[in-house]
């Protein structure tokens, strides 16, 4: 059963169409990217498949069960765990109080992430555990909301801007975080700017341009195809 299907969705705000028809599927154990220049409608996807945006018409579906019109915290239930642009830490709860205000263990999983498996994956959150989270780098921000997203033990993540703003150093310890997870049967869905990077990493991308998805394939389509980059991301 797929985790994640997204079919023909139309979106947006207000009275503004943002999303055009747009089809999305992740499986357990891959990764899925979103693409394209700022402004192309892909927070407005994240935020229409996790119900922070109604969706218009078209259909997303988790493990499943269609979910149109249903709230936030109630997708989230179905076991989506959402990393959202700018992290939104809570800044005045130290690191430790940011991971367990949210743990939660629904379909009572057998190895349940936990405090110490997600400084297992993320160790340099350790020392910093009784810090507030607004005096965290931002590196140890993003790792802290990855960590508070997985404390949920959620079966599909979803981040937005996955590593933007981060040092080389330390998105690399991102993309292999990301990398161990897919290999656990996680599925996830990113939105990311270092295209190169993801490259190895993700197992089907979507570029979007003006709320369509006009390009997809996988990492053999992409490199086969050297004017993408130069197509949908130079300026």
């Amino acid at each position: 059963m797929s985790l994640l299907k997204v079919n023909n969705l139309v979106s947006g705000y207000g009275n503004s169409q943002i999303l055009f028809d747009v089809n999305i599927q992740v499986e357990p154990g891959q990764v899925v990217s979103l693409l394209g220049r700022n402004g192309m409608g892909k927070t407005t996807t994240l935020s229409t498949i996790a119900g922070i945006l109604p969706v218009r018409s078209g259909k997303v579906s988790i493990a499943g069960q269609q979910v149109n019109g249903w709230r936030a915290f109630d997708i989230a239930k179905l076991g989506v765990g959402l990393v959202p642009e700018g992290r939104q830490i809570f800044p005045n709860l130290t690191a430790r109080e940011n991971l367990v205000a949210t743990a939660a263990n629904r379909f009572n999983v057998t190895s349940p992430w936990t405090l110490d498996r997600v400084l297992g994956l993320f160790p340099g959150l350790e020392p910093r555990l009784e810090f507030m989270g607004n005096l965290l780098s931002g590196g140890e921000q993003q790792m802290l909301a990855i960590g508070r997203a997985l404390m949920t033990n959620p079966n599909l993540l979803i981040l937005d801007d996955a590593t933007e703003g981060l040092a080389p150093q330390v998105r690399t310890s991102i993309w292999q975080a990301l990398s161990a997870l897919k290999d656990s049967g996680l599925g996830i869905l990113l939105v990311d700017k270092h295209v190169v990077d993801l490259l190895p990493l993700v197992d089907q991308h979507h570029i979007m341009e003006k709320g369509r998805i006009v390009w997809s394939g996988n990492r053999h389509d992409w490199e086969s195809e050297p004017e993408i980059y130069a197509r949908f991301f130079s300026i």
